[in-house]
């Protein structure tokens, strides 16, 4: 599989195996697999899929300046980890994160602090379903940042359901079918913004139809 530079979207239904992938591919790039930069090495829960340790991943001849794996289901514990280590006697950690811990801010704002003040030029960013944590405000400013970022000759794998962060111009997008098939779709193909514009032209339909014993789905056209 081939990743362009810039933003990779990886897109399919819950249980397509999109997380699974970004995740082998974090933990195969030198990432802890609960999230962090590759210096994090605390663990909770090991629940990582071995798949990580088969990965063969094949670089360009440039080195990432920087990187980081963001799962928004644990960062959580990655924001105590910050903590951790920025109490440890090291440098402050603190700054590089807006200067305020994450456990402080809203969850969503720790997301646009750390991809605001933590992502830098020419680094290597992986981030699972971030818009888990955001407004529609919010997906639209990390979307902004995901166009800076690309300019600065970044590399963006982003596993997601949100229309509005796959509207990223330039940006490639990987939809993983039923079958685990991964094939390459635009933004006008791609499943969630069929299904989004379908429910937002039709919302009646859809209600009806969830709400009833109906077998009769509406689908995405």
């Amino acid at each position: 599989m081939v990743l362009p530079p810039g933003v990779t979207f990886l897109v399919g239904e819950n249980g397509s195996g999109k997380s699974t992938l970004l995740e082998a591919i974090a933990v195969a790039a030198g990432f802890n697999p609960e999230g962090g930069s590759r210096n994090f090495r605390f663990a909770t829960r090991a629940s990582e899929s071995s798949l990580g340790d088969h990965l063969v991943l094949h670089r360009s001849t440039s080195k990432p300046r920087s990187g980081f794996f963001l799962r928004a289901e644990s960062y959580y514990n990655v924001a105590s980890e910050i903590e951790r280590l920025d109490r440890a006697g090291g440098p402050p950690l603190l700054p590089a994160y807006g200067g305020v811990s994450p456990h402080e801010r809203s969850h969503g704002e720790s997301f646009v602090d750390l991809l605001t003040h933590r992502f830098g030029p020419r680094g290597l960013y992986l981030l699972d379903e971030p818009e888990a944590a955001l407004s529609v405000r919010g997906c639209m400013a990390v979307l902004a940042r995901l166009a800076e970022l690309t300019d600065q000759g970044c590399q963006i794998i982003v596993a997601t359901h949100s229309p509005i962060l796959l509207a990223l111009p330039g940006a490639a997008i990987l939809e993983i079918a039923d079958d685990g098939s991964i094939g390459a779709v635009n933004y006008d193909q791609a499943l969630p913004v069929r299904l989004t514009r379908d429910f937002l032209a039709a919302p009646d339909k859809f209600l009806r139809y969830l709400l009833s014993d109906d077998d009769d789905e509406p689908g995405a056209r």
